[in-house]
């Protein structure tokens, strides 16, 4: 990896679902990413997805995502190897990667693939808990605000993965401030590690 954040490739990404826990079933209706350097776009991903099941009534009030959107979308066999190309090469980058990476995980589980082991993954929800202490809550749209940017959150993935990468930019704003210019330094302090 180049040393200076700015010459690193990013995939900031987002996911829709049909409820909150794939252990239970749960699976990903949508699944967006933003490829970026600096502050280059460099590529965008957006695809429904065919879920083959019905999505919770908690998920809908969120994201008003319908059947009648999700009928004719593609299965997730078809939309991964896309996505899994499209991320390729570079660090991925989500808020609350946790939720999204266990969802990602899940599918590619039920497709008899590997888990992403693989690829170095950030967490902006990390990096605003440790950039912005004095914070009351750490919803993306309240953090969003607390930094300035105009952009309202729409729960839908890709305007989610735009607005992150607009918060994940003020922050890095914020990591030069403070001397936090190199990819070693930025890697031990916001990289998502798992639970084993």
């Amino acid at each position: 990896m180049p040393e200076n954040i700015d010459a690193v490739e990013f995939t900031i990404f987002d996911t829709e679902t049909t409820g909150l826990d794939p252990a239970a079933g749960d699976r990903i209706v949508e699944l967006a990413g933003l490829r970026v350097r600096g502050k280059e776009r460099m590529g965008a991903f957006d695809m429904l997805i065919n879920p083959r099941r019905q999505i919770s009534p908690g998920a809908f009030s969120v994201n008003k995502i319908t059947p009648e959107m999700l009928k004719d979308a593609p299965a997730i066999e078809i939309v991964m190897p896309k996505f899994l190309d499209f991320i390729a090469g570079g660090c991925l980058c989500s808020y609350n990667a946790e939720f999204d990476l266990s969802f990602l995980n899940n599918e590619l589980r039920l497709l008899g693939r590997p888990a992403l082991n693989n690829i170095i993954v950030f967490d902006v929800f990390t990096m605003a808990k440790k950039l912005m202490p004095q914070l009351s809550r750490y919803a993306l749209w309240f953090v969003a605000k607390e930094l300035g940017v105009q952009t309202t959150q729409q729960h839908r993935a890709f305007s989610d993965a735009e607005l992150t990468w607009e918060v994940f930019t003020k922050l890095k704003i914020i990591c030069e401030q403070k001397g936090i210019t190199n990819f070693t330094d930025f890697s031990n302090l916001f990289v998502f590690k798992p639970k084993i």
